[in-house]
């Protein structure tokens, strides 16, 4: 389907520039361009957090904060099928998705306001000890400063909407740098802060090499905290680079399930379909390790493979499509040198490992070793593994058996026995008789070990981006 090709420009200041180089969006689906956005460095970086510092010395309201954060939300209300069909178009995701994320970036400025209305410090007793008597004392929540914020391209509105709407209801000026492949979602949720009334400063947005701008905001003093989301190889670097700042990460995962033989195994197949390879698997919680006891993984499978191979695979603009492509051609080649690595050692292709001309099909592989990549490490494509187990323990130790900790799941009609594993399995959540890959925007999100060391969710990124400062008073 022909699609009209989108210019757009950066922000900086409250103004919209161009810097005489551009960057070319185009269809992971049909290789055409879809947008064409100017190329940022090094020097609009330093200008952005130029900007960003001036604007913080004259601090917003609370109230103005969550208005301006309520009136985006509403514009995004207003504006959905066309934002959903940005989105479709840059990140190649089927458009009844995309019309998911619009709806949960909504919520995502929704809840966010509600935490700038409610923002607040602590009392403290200070009558609990003998020194503390006669005096009065609290803590005030302060804003932390410019963020520097890196997004990825599979969710480039509301991932996005995750790093911007929590900062400005903690009161802070945001450097934005979304991915390349996918900036006009971005640009676009750019134009709708500014239109709610913005002032200028408050938001700069830059797109270009993440080396050159990552660069200037891990050396730039003035940026004391960089929250990031993409692979770990990344994000713990930055970390590493810049030890005086906060570098709040939210990285990968191999996600497992575990599925109990006392389970709704007709419940599990199809929640596990459709998060296995709902946006072509790009997903950090992507289902990528399902772990079945050995007396239900012959029905489960007949129940799950069928639901697998009904998916519709085909043009993300489509109203029909379920799963699109990959977000380019490199990726879709990894993901098909892993499945052959996988079928080399011993596994078996159970339906999939094929290209649909340009497109991977859903792929499901039975006997996979641990030790292969699409078992250990991060597969972000259309493909997961089936395995029999014996007993929990087994269970639990195979889900572990990774250096990643976002999230997994378990399903099981024994409340025992899900509590067991919610207290074992080694994850930033775990959810029960639900796919791991579920997420509504007010929960606290996010891992341990490799996948990460903060917690996105309005409630709780407004924490982060805020220092308490402790006032006593002498009664």
């Amino acid at each position: 389907m022909a699609t009209t090709a989108t210019e757009k420009r950066l922000l900086l200041n409250g103004e919209w520039i161009e810097t005489g180089e551009w960057i070319e969006v185009r269809s992971p689906y049909s290789g055409e361009v879809v947008g064409r956005v100017p190329t940022a460095g090094a020097n609009e970086t330093r200008r952005a957090i130029d900007a960003a510092e001036e604007a913080m010395r004259e601090p917003l309201p609370a109230h103005k904060r969550a208005e301006i954060l309520v009136r985006v939300a509403g514009y995004l209300g207003r504006r959905h099928e066309e934002v959903a069909q940005t989105i479709s178009a840059e990140a190649g995701k089927p458009l009844k998705a995309a019309r998911v994320e619009v709806a949960r970036a909504m919520s995502t400025y929704t809840m966010s306001a509600v935490q700038a209305r409610t923002l607040a410090g602590e009392m403290v007793p200070m009558d609990a000890s003998q020194t503390g008597a006669g005096k009065l004392a609290f803590t005030l929540r302060l804003p932390v400063g410019v963020v520097g914020a890196i997004s990825p391209f599979n969710f480039p509105l509301n991932l996005v909407a995750h790093k911007l709407a929590p900062a400005l209801a903690a009161g802070c000026a945001v450097v934005l740098k979304p991915a390349s492949q996918t900036p006009l979602s971005a640009l676009l949720l750019a134009e709708l802060e500014t239109e709610a009334g913005l002032p200028p400063g408050w938001l700069n947005v830059v797109v270009g090499p993440a080396s050159e701008i990552g660069d200037v905001l891990v050396d730039d003093a003035r940026v004391r905290a960089i929250t990031f989301t993409g692979s770990g190889a990344v994000g713990w670097k930055l970390a590493e680079r810049a030890p005086r700042k906060r570098v709040n990460l939210e990285l990968g995962n191999a996600t497992p399930v575990i599925v109990e033989a006392d389970a709704d195994l007709e419940a599990a197949a199809t929640k596990l379909a459709a998060n296995a390879f709902s946006f072509a698997g790009q997903s950090c919680i992507s289902v990528q390790r399902i772990y079945v006891q050995r007396a239900a993984h012959d029905d489960l499978l007949a129940r799950f493979l069928p639901k697998v191979e009904a998916l519709r695979l085909g043009d993300p603009a489509d109203e029909e499509t379920d799963v699109g492509p990959l977000i380019d051609g490199e990726s879709r080649d990894r993901v098909l040198e892993w499945v052959e690595e996988a079928r080399a050692a011993g596994a078996e292709v159970l339906t999939g490992g094929t290209l649909e001309g340009e497109l991977l099909r859903p792929t499901v592989l039975a006997n996979a070793g641990p030790e292969l990549r699409v078992s250990c490490e991060e597969v972000f494509g259309p493909v997961c593994t089936v395995t029999a187990y014996e007993t929990l323990e087994e269970a639990i130790e195979l889900a572990n058996g990774t250096r990643y900790g976002l999230q997994a799941g378990i399903f099981t009609s024994s409340l025992e026995t899900a509590l067991a594993a919610a207290q074992r399995l080694e994850f930033g959540g775990v959810t029960i008789n639900e796919a791991p890959s579920f997420r509504t925007d007010q929960m606290p999100y996010g891992g341990v070990k490799d996948s990460g060391n903060t917690r996105e969710g309005p409630a709780w990124a407004v924490r982060e981006l805020t220092e308490e400062r402790l006032v006593v008073i002498e009664l």
